[in-house]
C-alpha cells in the first residue's frame, strides 16, 4: 500500500442568501459556478456533502473511504477509536455579504436523541471585516428563558444579544447552545465538530427569490439555549512567531495559529491525530520524507496522522496558517 501523503480536497461552493464573492477576491478561490459564494467547504464528512481528494494518487476518492481504508494511519488511532469511519471535524470559510440568521445549535446529548447526530461546538476566525463588521456571541446580559421569548415575539431580539466590532485576527469559540450569528462584511474560518445541524432563531423576516421566509425552529432552539451571560465573549491570545500558539482548546479540536517567516520543523509523534492547515496568508510548502506539496492561499490540507514528522517551508516573506489537530 502507497504511503499517505498531506491531502487536499474539491471545495464545495454553496450559495446563500446571504453570500458575497470574497471567498474568490480575498482567498482565491473559484466559484464561477454560482452567483455567490456564502460557504466553501473545505472538508467535510457530512453526508450529502463529502469531500474528495483533488491531489495525488489518491484523487477522487472520498473522506470516508480514505478513513475506512486508512483509519488510525489517516485519523490518529485514538481518534478512530473514538469516531470509527467518522471524520469528526467540518472545515469551512464563510463570507457573509449580509447578516446571518440568528441561531444556536444543539450538544451532543440533545444532537443525539433528536437527530441521532453530533452536536455542533465551533470556533470563528475572522479573516476579513469591513469597518463596523460585528459579530454576535450570546447575550448582552444576564437574561431568562421568559424575557427571552417576550423580546423574540416582539421582534425586539438583537437588543438583549451581545455584538462585537470586529477585525482580522478576532477569535470566537462557540460552545453548543451559545446564540450566535455573522454579521454582514464578515469573512471567516470555521472549524466545527462535523454536523449539520442548525436551529434558526430569527432571520430578519426575509424572503427568498420564491417570496418565502425561511423555516425557524424556536421550540427546537429554546431547549437547546444556554442563558448564561458572559462580559466578554471575544477570546484572547498570544502570537509568538514561527511557532504554533494555541488560540483553542475543547474536547473536540485544539485551534493554534501559525505565523511565519521561516522554516518550521514539526514533530507530532505524540500526538496521535491527523492535522489540517487552513491558509489565510502567503504560501507554503510541506516537506515529508517521500516529498512535498505546496499549499496556496486560501488552501486547506489535510496531513495524516502516520506523518509525524515534516516541515513547514515559507514560499513567501510572510505566512499565516490555521493548524488543527484533536488531542
Amino acid at each position: 500500500m502507497a504511503g499517505l501523503y498531506p491531502l487536499k480536497f474539491n471545495p464545495i461552493y454553496l450559495e446563500k442568501i446571504w453570500g458575497g464573492n470574497r471567498i474568490k477576491t480575498i482567498l482565491g478561490k473559484d466559484f464561477s459556478s454560482h452567483p455567490n459564494c456564502g460557504e466553501s467547504w473545505e472538508i467535510s464528512a457530512v453526508e450529502g456533502h463529502i469531500s474528495e481528494v483533488s491531489n495525488g494518487f489518491l484523487k477522487g476518492n472520498n473522506l470516508t473511504e480514505l478513513v475506512e481504508v486508512y483509519m488510525g494511519d489517516l485519523v490518529g488511532d485514538k481518534v478512530y477509536k473514538k469516531y470509527g469511519l467518522e471524520f469528526p471535524l467540518l472545515f469551512k470559510f464563510i463570507d457573509a455579504n449580509d447578516d446571518l440568521s440568528i441561531q444556536v445549535h444543539p450538544n451532543d446529548e440533545m444532537a443525539a436523541e433528536r437527530h441521532n447526530a453530533y452536536g455542533k461546538t465551533e470556533m470563528w476566525y475572522v479573516i476579513h471585516a469591513d469597518k463596523g463588521g460585528l459579530i454576535n456571541a450570546g447575550f448582552n446580559r444576564q437574561i431568562t428563558r421568559e424575557e427571552y421569548l417576550e423580546y423574540l415575539r416582539n421582534g425586539k431580539l438583537t437588543e438583549v444579544l451581545c455584538y462585537d466590532e470586529v477585525d482580522p485576527g478576532d477569535v470566537f469559540f462557540m460552545p453548543a447552545g451559545r446564540v450566535h450569528a455573522i454579521c454582514k462584511g464578515v469573512l471567516l474560518a470555521e472549524i466545527q465538530q462535523t454536523s449539520d445541524i442548525t436551529y434558526r432563531i430569527y432571520d430578519y423576516d426575509r424572503k427568498d427569490a420564491q417570496g418565502n421566509t425561511r423555516e425557524l425552529h424556536t421550540d427546537l432552539a429554546l431547549e437547546a439555549i444556554d442563558f448564561a451571560y458572559l462580559e466578554d465573549y471575544k477570546t484572547k491570545y498570544n502570537v509568538e512567531k514561527n511557532k504554533s500558539s494555541e488560540i483553542v482548546h475543547c474536547e473536540y479540536f485544539t485551534t493554534n495559529v501559525l505565523h511565519f517567516s521561516e522554516e518550521v520543523e514539526k514533530d507530532y509523534h505524540l500526538l496521535d491525530s491527523f492535522i489540517v492547515y487552513m491558509n489565510l496568508e502567503g504560501r507554503f510548502s510541506i516537506e515529508f520524507e517521500n516529498g512535498e506539496e505546496v499549499i496556496e492561499k486560501g488552501e486547506t490540507v489535510l496531513v495524516p496522522a502516520s506523518l509525524e514528522t515534516f516541515r513547514l517551508v515559507p514560499l513567501t516573506p510572510d505566512v499565516k496558517t490555521l493548524e488543527v489537530y484533536i488531542k
